[in-house]
Order: C-alpha cells, then sequence, then structure tokens
C-alpha cells in the first residue's frame, strides 16, 4: 500500500475535529481499572459550569493533557477525572439575567421552581467548556465526567457535613462575613475583589468623659460605622496615652461613652497611635473586640442601609451607608468634630460579581474549624507526603494553613447543596442526612412530632470542591476506582488557588481518608498575561482568546506555545508573535515529513541504531537518545519549557536543518548500501519523534503518522521512546565540529556580505586528527552547505582572507577575487563610525535625567532596547573588520 503524498501545506482546520472524534472513538481516554499496569491519576480542576475557555485554562489544561498522554505512552494505567464545578453564585446569577430579561423575579417563582430553571439552563449550556476543551485536545476520561451537584457527589457532600458536625468540627457560629450588598450573599475571599481608588480619610475628635477640652484624635475611611464603635484602642506602650487607658471616650453625635483600651493592634508610629474599634464591621475589630468582650453592634441592613437601632440616631437610620456617611460628616462639621481631611489611595474590597464594596457584616453562620483540620494537612506537607513543584509555594502553604480561620461555609443562595440542618420550633437545630432522620431525631427530642424549618442557606461551593479527589470516585462507597486512583499522582492548578481549593482539599482528604494525602505532588504553574507582562482584562482591551487562536495558528501552535513558555515560577508574556515562531516549527515539521516521503524515507525497513555505520546516521542516532533523555527527564520534573526546548532544538536543529541537509547526496548517491542505511534510519528516527513530539502536538503527529507511515495504529496509545545504549561518539564529534566549522564560515560569510553565487577557497592550518577526519571524510557536505570550491591545507594566510577560528582549527576564507578588501574594509570602518555615533546620541537621551523623568516608559524602553541591538551590531562589524585585518 503507499502512502498519498502531503500536501503542500499543513491545515489544522481539515484534520483537528476528525483526529478528536478518532480519539473518542478509540476508547484509549479511559481508564483501566482492572489493569495491571501502574495507575497514573490526575483530578481535573473542574471549570465552572458557567465557564468558557480563557488563557488560564489553555494553560493548566494543556500542562495536564500534555503530562496524561506522556504517562499514558509510558505505558501507566491513566485516569484524568474530568468534571465542572455547580458554580454557586455564578449560575444563580447567569439564570437570575435570563427571568429579568422575561421579566420574572426567581422570588415570584420560588426555590423549587427556580432549581428546575437552573437545571434547563445547564442542560442546554452547561457542557460548553467541556466542548472548547475538546478543541484543545483534552484527552481526559469523558465518560467519567462528575458535576458537583450529581447525586452520588451530592449524597458525599451531605455526609462529610453531617459527620464533622458530630465531630464538633462544623458548627454555627455569629462572626464577620464578606456581605454582597446586591446579591445578598457572603463570599468567599476569591470572589473579593480588592479594587484601588482615591478615597477620603478623615481626622476625627472624640471628647474624653469628664473634659470639656480634652480629645482623643481617631483617623477613619468609613465614618458611618463610627456610631458602631466599641472602643478606642492605644498601644500599651504608647507612653502619650498611658493616662488615658482605662478611660471612656465620648462618642460624637450619639453621646455614648466608650472605653480606652490598650491593644497591640494599635501602632505607635501609624497616624495619631489610637484606632477606632467597630468590631461588627472591621476583621481585624473583630479579633480586637472579642479579645476585650466588646459589645458587637450591626449598624446595617442585608442591604447596607442603616439598621433602625437605638445607637443610631432617628436622622441617620433607613439611609444607604453612603447617604448616612455624608449626613454624619456634615453634622460632624458642623460640631467641630473634624479635624481634616485628606485624599488617599486605598485598596477597597468589591464584590468580583456584583462590583458593588463588601460590607463586613455580622451574621450567623455555619464555620468549619479550619485550624483543627489544617494541622494534619501541614504536618503532611512538612513530612514531604505532599511535595509542591517549584518547592517555594511551600511557604505559601504554611503561611495561610498557619494563619488560618474560621472557614465560612454557608451561602445565601438558592442554586447548590443545601445545608442538611433543621429547625425545632426553640431553633434547637438538628442536622442529619435527610428530613426523614431529622424528624425522627426531633421526636426523640421534643418527645412529640414537631414541624421543623430547614437552613435556606447553601453550602459554599468550595466545599463540595474539597471532596472532589475522592468524591469522583465514588466515595463514600469503598470503590475499586478509589482504592486503585487515590491518592491522585500531581495536581496541576494555579498559585492564586493554593488557599481556597488546595488547601481545602489536602484538609478534608486527609480527613475523611484515613491520614492519606489526596496527591502526591502540587505542580503550581505562572499565569498567563499580555506581552507587556499585564493582566489580561477585558477593560484593557489586552485579553488573548485562545480558541480564536486555536482557529488562527491551530491548536498544536498554542499548545507548544504554552508548553515552552511555561517556565517554572515565570508568568507567561504571551504573544501572537511567539505563536507565530511555533506555527512556523509545524510548518518547518511538515516540510521535512514532505521531503522525506518524497524521497522513500518513510517506508522502509527497520533499522538497528546500535549498528548503522555512516557518520551521519550514527551521529543523529546520538542526536536522537539525548533528546528522549532531556525531554523524558524535564517532563518528570514539571520543567514543561525545557521539554519543549530540548524537542524544538533536536528537530528544528538537529534533524531538519542538518540532518535531512546532509543525508541529500545520499539518497541518490552511488552507495546503495549507505542510500539504504540512511533511509531507513532518517524513517526509524522520524517516527520515534512524532512519538516524542505527540505529547506536545496531538494532532499534527497522528496525521503525520498516519499519512507518511501509513500506521493505522495510533500514537496517542503508542509506547514512548526509549534511549538505546550506542557508542557513536567518534561520529558525533566528527559531524559536531563538521557543523560548527560549516556556521562559523556562514557567519562570516554574513558579515563580509559575501555574495550567495560566490564559492570562496578555504584554507585550514593548525589540523588535529579529528578536523582532518571530519574535513576529508564529510568534504563533499562542507563544500555544498558552506558553499566553497575547494580546501587547502596552508601554513600562512594570503592578503584578502577573511580569517576564523573554530575549535582550535584556524582558517581563512580567500575572498581577494570576490570583494575588495581594501574597499570592504572602509565600509566596515564607515559604519562602524556611524554606528558609534548613534549610540552615543541615544545614550545621552537616555541618560539625561529630564528626558527620564518626563518620557513614557515604554519610549524609554524603546530607546534602551534600541540601543542594546545597535551595539550588538558593531560588536558584529568590529569582529567582520578585525578579519579583515
Amino acid at each position: 500500500m503507499n502512502e498519498p503524498t502531503l500536501a503542500k501545506t499543513y491545515d489544522p482546520k481539515s484534520i483537528e475535529a476528525n483526529w478528536y472524534d478518532t480519539w473518542l472513538d478509540s476508547g484509549h481516554f479511559a481508564c483501566e481499572p482492572d489493569s495491571t499496569a501502574t495507575p497514573y491519576a490526575v483530578m481535573m480542576p473542574p471549570p465552572n459550569v458557567t465557564g468558557s475557555l480563557h488563557m488560564g485554562h489553555a494553560l493548566t489544561f494543556t500542562l495536564q493533557d500534555l503530562l496524561i498522554r506522556y504517562h499514558r505512552m509510558a505505558g501507566r494505567d491513566v485516569l484524568w477525572q474530568p468534571g465542572t464545578d455547580h458554580a454557586g453564585i455564578a449560575t444563580q446569577m447567569v439564570v437570575e439575567r435570563q427571568l429579568a430579561a422575561q421579566n420574572i423575579d426567581r422570588r415570584d417563582l420560588g426555590r423549587d421552581a427556580f432549581i428546575e430553571k437552573v437545571w434547563e439552563w445547564k442542560a442546554e449550556s452547561g457542557g460548553t467548556i467541556h466542548k472548547q476543551l475538546r478543541r484543545l485536545g483534552a484527552s481526559a476520561d469523558w465518560q467519567r465526567d462528575r458535576f458537583t451537584m450529581d447525586e452520588e457527589l451530592s449524597n458525599a457532600v451531605v455526609k462529610t457535613f453531617v459527620q464533622m458536625h458530630r465531630e464538633g468540627l462544623i458548627y454555627r457560629d455569629k462572626r464577620l462575613v464578606n456581605w454582597d450588598p446586591k446579591l445578598l450573599t457572603a463570599i468567599s475571599d476569591l470572589e473579593v475583589e480588592q479594587i484601588e481608588q482615591k478615597s477620603f480619610m478623615w481626622h476625627l475628635k472624640y471628647r474624653i468623659e469628664g473634659t470639656e477640652n480634652e480629645y482623643i484624635s481617631i483617623a477613619t475611611t468609613r465614618p458611618e460605622t463610627m456610631l458602631g464603635d466599641g472602643a478606642v484602642a492605644v498601644n500599651p506602650a504608647d507612653e502619650r496615652y498611658q493616662h488615658l487607658i482605662g478611660r471612656m471616650a465620648i462618642l460624637p453625635l450619639s453621646g455614648r461613652p466608650i472605653p480606652i483600651i490598650a491593644d497591640d493592634y494599635a501602632k505607635i508610629n501609624k497616624g495619631s497611635g489610637a484606632v477606632k474599634i467597630t468590631p461588627a464591621h472591621d476583621f481585624n475589630d473583630f479579633e480586637v473586640g472579642r479579645r476585650h468582650n466588646l459589645p458587637l453592634i450591626n449598624l446595617m441592613t442585608a442591604t447596607a442601609t442603616m439598621e433602625s437601632i437605638s445607637e443610631i440616631p432617628t436622622k441617620y437610620q433607613g439611609l444607604d451607608r453612603y447617604d448616612a456617611r455624608r449626613e454624619i460628616l456634615t453634622d460632624l462639621a458642623a460640631e467641630g468634630m473634624v479635624e481634616r481631611e485628606e485624599i488617599l489611595e486605598n485598596v477597597v474590597p468589591h464584590g468580583d460579581r456584583s462590583g458593588v464594596v463588601i460590607e463586613p457584616w455580622l451574621l450567623d453562620q455555619w464555620y468549619v474549624n479550619a485550624e483543627k483540620l489544617a494541622e494534619p494537612a501541614i504536618k503532611a506537607v512538612e513530612e514531604g507526603r505532599t511535595t509542591f513543584v517549584p518547592e517555594r509555594w511551600n511557604k505559601t502553604y504554611f503561611e495561610w494553613m498557619r494563619n488560618i480561620q474560621p472557614w465560612c461555609i454557608s451561602r445565601q443562595l438558592w442554586w447548590g447543596h443545601r445545608i442538611p440542618a433543621w429547625y425545632g420550633p426553640d431553633k434547637h437545630i438538628f442536622v442529619e442526612a435527610s428530613e426523614l432522620e431529622a424528624q425522627a431525631a426531633a421526636a426523640e427530642h421534643y418527645g412529640q412530632s414537631v414541624e421543623l424549618t430547614r437552613d435556606n442557606d447553601v453550602l459554599d461551593t468550595w466545599f463540595s470542591s474539597g471532596l472532589w479527589p475522592f468524591s469522583t470516585l465514588g466515595w463514600p462507597e469503598q470503590t475499586n476506582e478509589l482504592k486503585r486512583y487515590y491518592p491522585g499522582d500531581v495536581l496541576v492548578t494555579g498559585f492564586d488557588i493554593i488557599f481556597f481549593w488546595v488547601a481545602r482539599m489536602m484538609m478534608m482528604g486527609i480527613h475523611f481518608m484515613d491520614g492519606e494525602v489526596p496527591f502526591r505532588e502540587v505542580y503550581i504553574h505562572a499565569l498567563v498575561r499580555d506581552e507587556k507582562g499585564q493582566k489580561m482584562s477585558k477593560s484593557k482591551g489586552n485579553v488573548l482568546d485562545p480558541l480564536e487562536l486555536i482557529d488562527q495558528y491551530g491548536a498544536d501552535s498554542l499548545r507548544f506555545t504554552l508548553a515552552a513558555m511555561a517556565a517554572q515560577g515565570r508568568d507567561i508574556k504571551m504573544s501572537t508573535t511567539r505563536l507565530e515562531g511555533y506555527r512556523n516549527f509545524t510548518t518547518k515539521i511538515w516540510n521535512a515529513c514532505r521531503f522525506l516521503q518524497m524521497n522513500g524515507c518513510t517506508n522502509t525497513a527497520s533499522v538497528n541504531p546500535i549498528k548503522v555505520k555512516e557518520p551521519v546516521n550514527r551521529w543523529i542516532v546520538s542526536e536522537y537518545n539525548d533528546a528522549i533523555k532531556k525531554t523524558t527527564t524535564a517532563i518528570e520534573l514539571y520543567r514543561f519549557n525545557e521539554a519543549a526546548d530540548a524537542l524544538y532544538y533536536f528537530v528544528w536543529n538537529s534533524y531538519c536543518n542538518w540532518y535531512v541537509e546532509l543525508i541529500k547526496p545520499s539518497l541518490n548517491g552511488e552507495d546503495i548500501a549507505a542510500a539504504a542505511e540512511t533511509r531507513a534510519t532518517a524513517s526509524a528516527i522520524l517516527s520515534g519523534t512524532l512519538r516524542l513530539l505527540h505529547p506536545f502536538m496531538p494532532f499534527l503527529t497522528e496525521e503525520l503518522n498516519r499519512k507518511i507511515f501509513v500506521n493505522e495504529n495510533l500514537l496517542i496509545a503508542d509506547h514512548w521512546p526509549k534511549p538505546v545504549d550506542v557508542n557513536h561518539g567518534d561520529a558525533v564529534a566528527e559531524l559536531r565540529f563538521l557543523i560548527h566549522l560549516i556556521t562559523e564560515i556562514r557567519h562570516i560569510r554574513a558579515e563580509m556580505n559575501v555574495p550567495l553565487s560566490a564559492k570562496p577557497l578555504l584554507y585550514v592550518r593548525g589540523m588535529n586528527e579529528l578536523h582532518e577526519r571530519s574535513i576529508f571524510n564529510q568534504k563533499a557536505a562542507l563544500l555544498r552547505l558552506a558553499r566553497l570550491s575547494n580546501v587547502n591545507i596552508v601554513e600562512g594566510f594570503a592578503k584578502g582572507s577573511a580569517r576564523g577560528s573554530v575549535d582550535g582549527l584556524e582558517f581563512g576564507l580567500q575572498l581577494s577575487e570576490i570583494l575588495d578588501s581594501n574597499a570592504e574594509a572602509d565600509r566596515l570602518r564607515k559604519e562602524i563610525r556611524s554606528l558609534r555615533a548613534e549610540i552615543e546620541k541615544i545614550s545621552r537621551k537616555l541618560d539625561n535625567p529630564k528626558f527620564a523623568a518626563k518620557a513614557p516608559k515604554t519610549v524609554v524602553e524603546k530607546n534602551r532596547r534600541r540601543r542594546d541591538k545597535e551595539n550588538t551590531r558593531l560588536k558584529t562589524l568590529i569582529k567582520a573588520l578585525d578579519r579583515l585585518e
């Protein structure tokens, strides 16, 4: 059967969808729980069901798929567990907006009917991101797809909550939460966006009780909260206020006395050294209030209007918080209690979805004793049972875990896992797995049947996500999958959710899985930013859409770009220029394969790489061996950029640029045995290279494997190449020297502007045995690739020779009959003078303080880059002149 000739150009669009369908139909995405192979498990971080693919997704899922495809080829039984998160707030907002467009309010529908609408939306639109992941080539085990609201996973959530409540790890408490007054729910810290903005700081005076003219000064950006002050705090070491500690200050406008307390929270050198303490409206103040048993005065309603309570004067009651601020400031100024105001830049917390300022609000909520759960999770990392890559993220993990606060797990939403708690007539709480069990518990408690009211709140999304590594495997049932694939081998994720997700999985996994960690390694990748290093955002107009990039450049080009730029600990500065470069790489591979196919190098007999005789073949076998070792080691160490670099260098440089060029004459030469060996070697190395490239470029490699090798077997299920034990050192040294020599000759030709058609004579002197063997064994290749007429051994170099040296060999190109050496030297001197003047001009500008102060940073940077470029050019010209003199 003859293979069809490859098309002249590679068109990703024409093949990607077909290959993905082929993989799906093959069943190779699926794990094999009954296999005798060593398992390899990766839990896919479940994207929000509302989500669409963005560049962060593209990075994390590319790296995960790369690992999955590599380990699948390495013979492991691979599970890449996919799924989506129900995304409480995000999903509820999407459906509420759809209903609002029809003039329907969810409250008019009622809870059950609204939830039905959400499920309808999920059925129609909830699979978008998984379809998009297929465009990227993600080879997840889709038949095991999970959703955090699936019945089995929901049962796991209920069991977890009930058990933790009985263990005293879940409890109800009145504490401050991040309250969103628009969405009317508590939100997690991850859902709070800290926005820097211009604000005002007001310096206010509180009169000391029992005096008429003695005051203590405090500063605040939120004067509307002063009505809830419980104290004024000063540092116990602050000598200025020693006489006031224990006395009372009079709260302006309300006339309520509050104590002056000593607490280290007040800093001597910050402001006046005295701070107002409002325990119900500031997280730090709440802790101070608990230490000193201060009253908790909740000033606001759920919608951030002022409460109707005795602590608030009537005129402010019912006002919006900002209207109240204006009124309070006006009245304080009228009483002479405003010392001054100043403008400052500060960070204000906003809801990332609502866009409104978040209010620290005192509320009865459900909490997890995170401090207790954190202890074994900290120990697991200390003991190395779970390791972070890069290791420096250990510090971040420990810092968060050792300072962990109670975890608020209740949300005032309808969509999500409803809290399995019921309230009796006297508000006694019954936490049970079902309403029937709650009624039975209540009957036993009260001695009769009573009416129960279920808690309206749902659980924080991170609660169910924390169970992901084991709930997706069937827990609480002791399934074969749970026994085989827990713990997972690695979790791949971004650093922004180490605390929110990684820490919670560690705590929950260790607690419910008999002390076993959920994953052995955590690979933390960086962020994808724009080409200038700025965070991508719609407002900046710098967002790159991965689907558009796939349409334009192909999935493989995007995947390889992301892998090549994924250096540990370094953010990715994504640019279309890099994408274009790696698209050219796919083109390079395609063209090389097409040439080899047309020259009979893709359908030949197998070859033993240990026994090849031709130096060029022995050299490429050795280079291929090195590429296998470097790529394998780099992937195992999560050094994806090094793996990509090793492959790029081998394919582009060693194989395409040199090997293919070096073997062209022998393919049609008179030595039939050498030609046959070369064809077989070129074919074998190309076949292995496609396997090495497959985890990075799955679509392209499958297409080439099928088209040029007429191979019905799929690369996705092929074996990962292993290096062979060869000793081709003499051939490697010979070819490497030849390549260095040709490269240096080409540099000289470019520097000296030698025409391509010219074929100068090469003079050499000082040859050792390797130089001589390389030059004369590979003379035909040297003359052809360096465009030379001949090689002569000499004792000295004639005038008009452009000289150089490589690995101890001195050589000269005889250019006297090609170039006028004097005229060329004059040209070089003239260009050098011009360049030096230009560099000096740019340097004067950059050294001018006024220019540095007034010019935009982009202009300054542009001038720096230009100077660097001119300096590089200057060095090249000076080197070229030295060759002539």
